[in-house]
């Protein structure tokens, strides 16, 4: 039986949760192993919609034992509320799992962030202001505080201690804020233990033998390929790895024991935060786009930038990933167009460019080659197979799995669990 890594091939906010749930029913593990509460998923189970934050999607499947491995940062306070919504709405969370290596973010975390991107004023990065930087930061300078520290107060205790040490200084005398006083952050973190501590495991250990077992694992990337801290749109992305090697170094997991990729693709393009963005909008289409699809972050609230599919980006990601599927997600937003753009190249300094260019600076200057796809005006969102596809649509599908360098073997038709056409099982 596989184990299966999913992720976003785009911007971040393609849909993942739905693909996660789609598969929820035949999967044992699902594993998020990036990011932390600044992602978010929505999942839609009959009459009830779901917003995650932290939490793998797999968490609102019977059956299925989430987890929450070692390249995640954990605020413990969002967590807790996260589990306490959940436990009043019905949701067994009694099996989620966490890793001892996880890293915490601390209340120093968000007051870093948020302090640090005013002070950047026009050249912020447009984080979520939670904290999830400074923490990673920590964690590759080796100051942070692991889940499994707040076990001993002692360790804790000092660890607190050396990370404040200097980060009280820069509060002090480059932010003109108060001193974080060191008691109080371990009197908040120790208050965490106990609730935590029957949750905490090594989740390696437990994914590898259930992976030797024959049971189907799958990990979950929290955020798109363009938001890699290595391969995406730097400096303009997150603090972690959600591309598939992300999924080995984030879980404990080795390459050899993943046997499927797939890229979730949102039949157009969407990104929050600043950074480049070719085909975004400005125009009563990208306005269209926005409101048709509810295109507001899960987890921040804001609008996202809308533009037509990126075949450039999406073929980037089926490279760095090595993709063996695509999942295309809102293909029923498009209904009503006359006529769909699709960028199938750039322009940069009057050449054509098929590849998504290195450099910052060209990337930041491309401007979007289309071709245009006729579009179609007939409801989609009852379909059940591809034949029940208009013509157009389907002549849609097929484009992008040409352009894109990978089959789409499943097509999202509506925001519910069963609004999904499956072309091809992921299992």
């Amino acid at each position: 039986m596989p184990a299966l890594v999913l992720l976003g091939a785009q911007w971040g906010d393609e849909g993942k949760g739905k693909a996660t749930d789609l598969l929820g029913g035949s999967v044992d593990y699902v594993v998020r192993f990036q990011g932390g509460n600044n992602a978010g998923h929505t999942v839609v189970v009959g009459d009830q919609k779901y917003a995650l934050h932290l939490l793998p999607s797999g968490i609102l499947s019977p059956g299925c034992t989430p987890v929450i491995g070692n390249g995640v940062v954990v605020d413990p306070a969002v967590l807790f509320s996260e589990l306490n919504g959940l436990n009043e709405r019905g949701v067994d969370t009694s099996k989620l799992l966490i890793s001892g290596n996880a890293h915490l973010i601390t209340p120093y975390h968000t007051t870093i962030d948020k302090v640090t991107e005013r002070f950047l004023g026009k050249r912020k990065i447009g984080t979520t202001g939670r904290g999830i930087g400074p923490a990673y930061a920590d964690k590759i300078n080796r100051v942070g505080i692991r889940v499994q520290d707040l076990f001993d107060e002692s360790i804790l205790e000092q660890k607190v201690e050396a990370a404040l040490d200097f980060k009280n200084q820069v509060l002090a005398k480059l932010y003109n804020r108060r001193a974080i006083a060191v008691g109080e952050v371990v009197e908040e973190l120790l208050g965490f233990a106990d609730r935590l501590r029957p949750y905490v495991a090594d989740t390696s250990l437990i994914l590898n033998n259930a992976i030797d077992e024959g049971k189907v694992v799958l990990f979950e990337g929290g955020q798109g390929t363009l938001l890699d801290v290595d391969h995406g749109t730097y400096p303009f992305v997150t603090s972690s790895n959600p591309t598939s090697g992300g999924a080995c170094t984030g879980a404990g997991v080795g390459p050899t024991k993943i046997s499927r990729v797939i890229g979730i693709l949102k039949a157009y393009t969407t990104r929050v935060g600043a950074g480049p963005f070719p085909t975004e909008l400005f125009d009563d289409d990208g306005e269209a786009l926005r409101r048709i699809g509810g295109e507001r972050g899960v987890t921040t609230g804001r609008d996202r930038r809308c533009g037509w599919f990126d075949a450039v980006i999406a073929r980037y990601a089926t490279r760095v990933n090595g993709l063996t599927d695509f999942f295309l997600t809102k293909l029923d937003v498009l209904t009503g167009w006359e006529q769909i753009p699709v960028c199938v190249a750039y322009e940069i300094d009057g050449k054509r460019v098929e590849d998504l260019p290195y450099s910052q600076t060209d990337f930041h200057h491309a401007k979007p080659i289309y071709e245009y796809l006729p579009g179609w005006s007939e409801d989609i969102t009852k379909a059940k197979t591809f034949d029940d596809l208009p013509k157009n649509a389907q002549d849609y599908v097929k484009a992008l799995e040409e352009m894109s360098g990978a089959p789409i073997s499943a097509i999202g038709v509506g925001p519910g669990r069963d609004e999904t056409i499956e072309i091809n099982s992921f299992l």
